[in-house]
């Protein structure tokens, strides 16, 4: 998701949709241990499985809508970002169909 693996979540993402999982997942950990919540109370609490949020966690996979959904309603907060800003470069960006 980043071009450095190992920086995950804290190295911003020039694309689009990484970085919005590399928000959800900074913000999920923020809440996580700002509420003191396990990975399996929240994995009990959400609904989701353990391993799909530590994988979330650690970059491996993105989430779907039902299972940010899921979280964001377990803990309270909200996940996903409203709009994500990024530095892709104005030629780089994909067309809008007319």
């Amino acid at each position: 998701m980043t071009d450095d693996p190992e920086a995950w979540p804290r190295l911003a993402s020039g694309d689009t949709a990484a970085e919005a999982v590399r928000v959800i997942s900074s913000r999920l950990a923020e809440a996580l241990a700002g509420q003191a919540v396990s990975l399996r109370q929240a994995a009990v609490g959400s609904g989701v499985n353990r391993q799909a949020i530590a994988d979330l966690l650690a970059g491996r996979s993105w989430p779907d809508v039902a299972t940010v959904a899921r979280l964001e309603n377990f803990l309270d907060v909200t996940l996903y970002p409203h709009r994500v800003e990024t530095r892709i470069a104005h030629g780089e960006r994909p067309s809008r169909p007319r």
